[in-house]
This record gives structure tokens, C-alpha cells and sequence, in this order.
């Protein structure tokens, strides 16, 4: 480590997370930087930067990249070799897309980027679908179906099934180009979407799917930020978002007529995606009629996040993103991991994972209610529920991303839940996340998050009884608000609370939290 990194480190610059590695993707439409922290099965983006430089907007006129955007590309790059220099980053992959590639003076540009100091690796439509399906594998596990990352120069196609991905074809579909399919149309979007659906089918994709269509692209996910403005959905990051391939058309046809300035008072929507948005749209509907995919998610994850997948060690890719996500977050706010375990393994005997949820979705849960009581009093509750609900955790869905809210709000006594919850889950699996943050409140109060406490201690049902045992030199700690948090918690359950006193070392049973830690293992 250098010691510029060091210093950065100590200065806190990136609140406690380093800067581990960057990816500057040089596209058709941005040149950006992203600098990546936290673990990189599920990295933390800690900056990133764009440039609009267009690199790809004159290309299919005069073949060449236009000197401005060069020129506007180049300030950007300079401007990232010194930030990645002053901030110690040494681990840095430069990679170029369409408009290097097809451009005549492309290479000429590229040795302009090597003379900054990088090594920009230009990667042919084949590769960049194959990185970009592996950002869609990392943030899927189990993803079967296909990918479609649109960028400003390119379309990329390719079909993702059991961890690898097979089939790439890559069209000159990009964003810059639609507006010339829409422009030369006697019969404006009927015509455009006929001739767009022709080149699929010239490409080879003509046929039905039978399975979801993954989208990638910042004009995708702009879609899907639409989408959740006019639902008015209670979630805020579009990653994940999944829609039937009906409410997807109607989304596309009604975005396909859509005015530009109409679009640019659409929070988060930017001036330059405005412009873009209703001929993707147009572009989405002939991949829907021609693919006709069983339903439609939207894909944060990428090219540059393909890039880190991809270098992953095999059992570093066997992760499960979710847990790996949220447990560096917790970890760096007082809550690591093994605590969570001992506490959620501590409390699962009387509170089982019932049919909605699951034992890595409580983990996760587990894990933002610790970290969440270090938070100050006021803040803790609708703070921790943001985390749940806000931040972008990769491997859960809205109903998932409920249970763990609702789980915060139990831990901190608060049992009438946020309406917002009541869109996304059903009341079975709050109920079920409502008595798990019930048993880590319970847990946590016992002994203060003492790891003595949870070894002197049980918590069991025994038929219509909620038993808490603890061992003759604690019985101290039964003391008046644990005993409100058993009586709560066996409200909840339909049980009676009862406190039983039983001799010192006593053995119990079963090794209630290893058999728990294994299962989510």
C-alpha cells in the first residue's frame, strides 16, 4: 500500500471504506471513472464521474471521432489520472467500446489515453457482451435468460444460463444511432420499431425466449426510474426492478411518444436521457414483440461491474452478494458478523424462518439492527429502514427489502409499520420480519450484546409456552425490560412468556446457532 493511500486511508476520505480499485469505461456517449471500495463481491461505489463527450455522434457521418468530443474526452482522462494518482490507486482497467472500435481515427485516440499513463483495453461487441453478462451473473445469481446492454454506439445480445454466458451478437443500435432509424421513418415509431425488429432477425434473434430479459444500460435503467416515478413505487434504486413484459410495453409504447421536455421534469431523469429515452423506447418494443421474454429486470450491474466479476476468485463469485454487501456495511458500524450469527441463530429456535422468508434474509436483517443501534435514538428507526429500503443490495427483492425494513422497526418497538411496506410485502411476511427484529431486541437487551449472555441463555418454545432459560449465575439478568421484551415477543407469537432458572453449565440440546450458521452456509 502506498503511503498516499495510507494517508488517505487515515483521513477518512471515503468514510472508512478504501479505494481499492477503478474502472474508466470509455464509451460512444461518457467517458466515466469509478472508483470501487468495500469487497468486491459486492463493491461500494465510492466516486463516480462522467463526461458526456459523445465520442460516437459523428461516426456513421464521416467515420471518425469528432475532434471536440476527443478534446472534451481528454480533459476528463486527465482530470481522472491525477484524481486516481492523489488518490493511490493503483488498480485501475481502462477498457473502450463501440465508438473506438469503429471509429478510423479510433486508434490514433487511444494512444492519446496510453500517453496519460493507462492501458485501455478496446473490447470487440463480443467481449463487452460477455463482461456485461457477467455483471448480470454477479448480481443474479442463478440468472437464466437474456442480455440486453444497450450503450451510446452498440446493442449487445447474449444468452446468460448457469453461471456462463454463450451466443453474443452485437448491432449498431446504440443510442446516438437511434434517432437516424426514427428520423428516416415515413411512419415515424410503427415504421422504426419494423425496421429495428428486421435487424434482430437479420442478427439471428427471432425467437421467443421463454425467460427474462435482463436489461443493462444507463438508458434502461432511466426507463425503469420512469416506471417507478409514475407507479409512484416506494422504492428509489431501479436496480432489480422486475415488470411483466406487458407492463413493460405499455411503459415503451407510452415512452416512444413521450415529449423530451416533458421527460426532463422527471426527477432524476437527466437532460441528455431525455432526448434519448422515447428511441430506446421504440428500440425495447421491437426486442419485446420480437424476444417476447416471460418478464423484464433491470440491471444496475454491467460492464464495469462484469470487469471486477470476472476477476474474482471461484469461491469469492460463490459469495452470496447480499450477505457479502451488507455485512462489510454493518461490520463497519459496530455490527460484524459473527455477532449477528450468534443472535440470529440465538433467537431462531422460538422464531423459525417461516414460508416468506429466508435464513440469509434474516441475516441481513439481523445485521442493520445492530448496526442500526448505533445510531443516534431519534435517527435509528427511519434511518435503518432507509438502509433497507434505499440502498443498493444486490440479490433481494421489494418483498425481501420490506421483510428486512419491517425487521428494523420491530427492533426498535416500532410495530406499526411505515405504509410504504404494505405495497411491497404481504402481511404474512411482515408479521414473520416483525417477530424476527422482536427476537433481536429480545436478544440484545439480555446481556447487552455479551457474548456470555447468549451462552447462559435460551430462548425456546414449548408447546402454547415461550420459554426463556437462563442459568442460575445470570439470573439477574432478568430484569424489567427484558421482561417486557419476552412478554412482547410472546404476544406476538401467540404464547405465555415464562422465565425458567436452571443450574450453571448446563448443556443445551442443540447448538442452536451453529445448526443456524450451516443452514445459511
Amino acid at each position: 500500500m502506498s503511503s498516499t493511500r495510507r494517508r488517505s486511508d487515515r483521513a477518512g476520505s471515503f468514510s472508512g471504506n478504501a479505494a481499492e480499485r477503478a474502472i474508466i469505461d470509455i464509451g460512444s456517449n461518457t467517458v466515466r471513472l469509478v472508483v470501487y471500495g468495500g469487497t468486491m463481491r459486492a463493491p461500494v461505489t465510492l466516486l463516480n464521474e462522467k463526461v458526456a463527450a459523445q465520442l460516437g455522434r459523428e461516426i456513421k457521418a464521416t467515420g471518425r471521432l469528432a475532434q471536440d468530443s476527443i478534446d472534451l474526452a481528454m480533459r476528463g482522462l486527465k482530470r481522472f489520472a491525477l484524481l486516481l494518482e492523489d488518490l493511490g490507486v493503483d488498480d485501475v482497467e481502462t477498457v473502450a467500446t463501440a465508438a473506438s472500435r469503429d471509429a478510423e481515427n479510433g486508434p490514433e485516440f487511444l494512444e492519446e489515453v496510453r500517453a496519460l499513463g493507462f492501458a485501455p483495453k478496446l473490447l470487440a461487441g463480443e467481449e463487452e457482451a460477455e463482461v456485461s453478462a457477467q455483471g448480470v451473473i454477479g448480481a443474479f445469481p442463478g440468472a437464466e435468460g437474456v442480455v440486453a446492454d444497450l450503450g451510446g454506439g452498440s446493442l449487445e445480445l447474449i444468452r446468460v444460463a448457469g453461471g456462463a454466458s454463450e451466443g453474443a451478437t452485437t448491432f449498431p443500435l446504440g443510442t446516438l444511432r437511434l434517432r437516424e432509424y426514427r428520423e428516416d421513418s415515413d411512419n415515424g415509431v410503427v415504421a422504426m420499431r419494423q425496421r429495428l425488429a428486421g435487424k434482430l432477425k437479420d442478427g439471428g434473434w427471432s425467437k421467443r425466449i421463454n425467460s427474462p430479459l435482463y436489461l443493462v444500460g444507463g438508458t434502461w435503467r432511466a426507463m425503469a426510474v420512469y416506471a417507478m416515478e409514475m407507479r409512484k413505487f416506494p422504492l428509489t434504486d431501479p436496480h432489480a426492478l422486475e415488470l411483466s413484459r406487458q407492463q413493460v410495453l405499455a411503459l415503451a409504447r407510452k415512452l416512444a411518444q413521450e415529449d423530451p421536455d416533458n421527460l426532463k421534469r422527471v426527477p432524476r431523469i437527466t437532460a441528455m436521457r431525455s432526448e434519448i429515452l422515447p428511441h430506446a423506447a421504440v428500440l425495447l418494443q421491437a426486442l419485446l414483440r420480437t424476444l417476447k421474454p416471460e418478464t423484464v429486470v433491470f440491471s444496475s450491474w454491467g460492464l464495469r461491474e462484469g470487469l471486477i466479476y470476472s476477476r474474482l476468485a471461484e469461491h469469492m463469485r460463490a459469495q452470496d452478494p447480499l450477505l457479502a454487501g451488507v455485512s462489510h456495511f454493518a461490520a463497519s458500524r459496530g455490527a460484524p458478523p459473527q455477532l449477528a450469527t450468534r443472535i440470529a441463530g440465538w433467537a431462531s429456535e422460538a422464531v423459525p424462518t417461516g414460508d416468506s422468508g429466508s435464513e440469509r434474509l434474516r441475516l441481513s436483517a439481523t445485521m442493520l439492527a445492530l448496526a442500526g443501534m448505533q445510531i443516534e435514538p431519534n435517527l435509528r428507526v427511519p434511518l435503518a429502514i432507509d438502509w433497507a429500503l434505499h440502498k443498493r443490495w444486490l440479490a433481494v427483492d421489494a418483498e425481501g427489502r420490506a421483510m428486512m425494513a419491517a425487521t428494523l422497526a420491530a427492533n426498535g418497538n416500532q410495530l406499526d409499520l411505515p405504509k410504504q411496506l404494505m405495497l411491497l410485502a404481504s402481511r404474512e411476511a411482515l408479521e414473520e420480519a416483525i417477530c424476527w427484529g422482536l427476537g433481536i431486541r429480545l436478544a440484545r437487551r439480555i446481556g447487552a450484546r455479551s457474548p456470555k449472555s447468549l451462552q447462559v441463555s435460551r430462548l425456546l418454545r414449548d408447546e402454547d409456552r415461550l420459554v426463556l432459560r437462563l442459568q442460575e449465575s445470570h439470573r439477574d439478568l432478568y430484569g424489567i425490560p427484558v421482561e417486557k421484551d419476552l412478554k412482547l415477543l410472546a404476544e406476538r407469537l401467540q404464547l405465555e412468556p415464562e422465565v425458567e432458572i436452571v443450574p450453571d453449565g448446563t448443556v443445551w440440546e442443540t447448538a442452536v446457532e451453529d445448526d443456524w450458521f450451516e443452514a445459511v452456509q
